[in-house]
């Protein structure tokens, strides 16, 4: 293998010449760099990311630590971390924490170990073992999709458990989500313009803030909309397809079955379908149905689902911005960014086909990016 010293005496350089134009470390002149570049290409040169780490206490790696990658949705933030992470020059370490917080927190100590430079994790819903982890040993961490109560007590030491003694304090993390509470209350709004009085809502798995927000949302939008809200209409799906399914079954099955439904991701929507079909219920003729995420085959089932489409790749990307950001800067303020989401407006709601491009019309918000400060 050619090495940094045949680079340089190939370019007629010095070997920290070399070191400057492959690190970008300093400024050297077009002609130089160029001369370097042409001798790196002739000689197949390639960098050891090892040594360099060695000499940097930097691996130029990111770990991601993301449940149910199989998942479209979590797939999609996939995308945009590792194009954002390829584009700055990181390598992507990424492991399956399944939902589950001591396989989290295992999962994350071995990316750790890895020594990658920091961390993008969705954390599970009791995500306390995982942020006392990353602060004893102040992995820079940005939190994705669900929001962390970083500031709740964390244990004092690895080998004490859940009983033992705790503190407050200690550094928060970054975080970046999507907007949850309005674009549900939207759905709910929505299918109340529709003249819908009996509206339920498959919720996900508790303890999550997309879970938490989401309800919120179902509630506020009862609310705008002078609906009374009754418990019986509120059932968790645990962000699941079989969840989802028995929870719409137990739905049809009440003395005043609800006449609309929301499913709050994409995987508790394909269980609601399933139960509507085994029960016989036609969408949106018997029942009305709404979704949030959106997904790449939403307008082709029959009707076409009406969703609320997240901005994941950009979720993904901006994760990845925002760990950037932290690690040239490790003492800034603490942020947390919120995406909003857009309205996809089509027929599983019961709206005739509008014309034009599919899935237009409808109240939409675009993806922008609202961002709130939290001191340490």
């Amino acid at each position: 293998m050619a090495t940094m010293a045949d680079v340089a005496r190939r370019a007629g350089v010095s070997v920290a010449t070399v070191s400057h134009v492959l690190n970008d470390t300093r400024p050297v002149r077009p002609h130089t760099r160029q001369a370097v570049l042409d001798a790196v290409d002739a000689l197949g040169y390639t960098p050891n990311t090892l040594a360099r780490s060695l000499v940097t206490s930097r691996t130029r790696s990111i770990g991601l630590a993301v449940s149910a990658i199989s998942n479209p949705y979590f797939t999609e933030i996939l995308q945009g971390v590792e194009s954002a992470a390829l584009e700055a020059g990181y390598s992507l370490l990424i492991a399956d924490p399944h939902d589950d917080p001591r396989h989290e927190r295992k999962v994350v100590q071995l990316l750790h170990e890895r020594r990658v430079d920091g961390m993008i994790v969705a954390a599970s819903a009791d995500p306390g073992d995982l942020v006392g982890y990353l602060r004893r040993h102040a992995v820079p961490t940005v939190f994705l999709d669900r929001l962390v109560d970083a500031s709740a007590p964390e244990d004092v030491s690895p080998g004490e458990g859940a009983g033992a003694a705790s503190v407050l304090g200690g550094p928060r993390f970054d975080q970046v989500c999507a907007e949850g509470t309005a674009p549900t209350a939207l759905l709910v709004a929505h299918l109340a313009e529709l003249g819908h009085r009996r509206i339920a809502l498959v919720a996900g798995l508790p303890g999550l803030s997309t879970t938490s927000e989401r309800v919120s949302g179902y509630r506020e939008g009862l609310a705008a909309a002078g609906l009374a809200y009754d418990g019986r209409l509120l059932v968790c799906g645990n962000s699941e397809s079989a969840g989802a399914e028995r929870a719409t079954s137990a739905l049809l099955a009440l003395p005043d079955p609800p006449t609309a439904l929301v499913t709050a991701n994409n995987a508790m929507t394909i269980g609601a379908l399933r139960a509507l079909r085994r029960h016989g219920r036609s969408v949106p003729d018997d029942i009305a149905l709404c979704c949030f995420d959106d997904f790449a085959w939403a307008d082709l089932f029959s009707p076409r689902l009406t969703a609320i489409a997240q901005p994941s790749r950009e979720l993904g990307a901006q994760a990845v911005r925002v760990l950037l950001d932290r690690l040239a800067e490790p003492d800034r303020p603490v942020r947390t960014l919120r995406l909003q989401c857009t309205f996809v407006h089509r027929t599983s709601c019961g709206c005739p086909e509008e014309p034009g491009p599919a899935g237009a019309g409808g109240p939409t918000a675009s993806s922008t990016l609202s961002e709130k400060g939290t001191a340490t």
